[in-house]
């Protein structure tokens, strides 16, 4: 037998809020950007998409920062990175961390920082 469930909205059972997950963990933030285009106004212009992310930062070659939009409980989130096509790698959680920001790194196969297109990072943790 095959059910279907069609909805517009599930909320708490008040009716006032979302759902909260249980004994499963969901994505707490991400972000796809382009290295090259992040230095544009309001360091948004290279985040081609996100979750939890007020804004981004090019603080010079391979080098990021990454804001928030709702904090994390505490420092201890993690977070997972990668880049499409290259030998380029995403270093992430490098510098300066805090509840609200990370910090984080691009660097090419001779480990240099560098601009690289199509990186991503996902964060999980407790939100504050």
């Amino acid at each position: 037998m095959t059910s279907v469930l069609n909805v517009d909205t599930i909320a708490d059972k008040a009716g006032t809020g979302p759902v909260e997950l249980t004994k499963q963990s969901a994505a707490k933030a991400y972000s796809l950007w382009d290295m090259a285009d992040l230095s544009g106004t309001g360091g948004t212009t290279g985040i081609d998409t996100s979750f939890n992310v007020s804004s981004m930062d090019d603080d010079g070659a391979g080098d990021f920062g990454i804001n928030f939009t709702n904090s994390f409980s505490s420092v201890n989130y993690t977070a997972t990175s990668a880049t499409s096509g290259g030998a380029r790698r995403v270093l992430t959680r490098s510098g300066t961390v805090t509840a609200s920001a990370m910090d984080g790194l691009t660097r090419n196969d001779s480990n240099a920082n560098s601009d690289a297109a199509g990186c991503s990072v996902t964060m999980h943790g407790d939100l504050a």
